[in-house]
């Protein structure tokens, strides 16, 4: 078990050695364009044209809540498109964040780092434009990372 790390800084500028891992949640509708995904776009323009092209392509492949692509952006850095979020707006069903599809992410990313022998690196995920309690997805993190051994640091802008 390795406890999670608190730190203030930039999620896409991950402070490690080695293998690193940037995570962050993404909407099922093909939206990329407001919140952390716009720094992500800025350093890097890979993440955002897989994710587009995983969305046009879905009827051909695994796109839906739940997935997780990684895309390698730099010979030691992937970035993790995760999709926990259902739609973009808070509506009669609650915020977009989908709590069961951000934990079975979270899982396939462990497995994924751990493959990787990497680090994960994310913001406070699912908690901004997603809606989602930092508290409840806290402990999915925990579960999925840090009790098997992946170091996690988690980004306060």
């Amino acid at each position: 078990m390795t406890p999670l790390q608190f730190r203030r800084g930039d999620a896409t500028s991950p402070q490690a050695k080695g293998p690193k891992v940037i995570a962050h949640i993404c909407n099922d509708l093909g939206g990329w364009g407001k919140g952390f995904v716009l720094a992500v776009s800025r350093r890097w323009p890979e993440p955002e044209r897989d994710y587009r092209q995983w969305h046009r392509e879905r009827s051909k492949n695994d796109f839906r809540l739940g997935a997780v692509r990684l895309i390698q952006v730099r010979p030691d850095t992937w970035v993790a498109n995760m999709i926990g979020q259902h739609g973009m707006k808070h509506g009669s069903s609650g915020p977009p964040i989908r709590y069961d599809a951000v934990e079975k992410c979270l899982t396939t990313l462990g497995e994924q780092a751990a493959g990787l022998e990497a680090s994960v690196h994310m913001p406070r995920i699912g908690c901004g434009l997603a809606g989602g309690k930092w508290e409840r997805i806290e402990p999915l993190v925990q579960s999925a990372l840090s009790d098997r051994g992946i170091p996690v640091t988690v980004y306060d802008h």
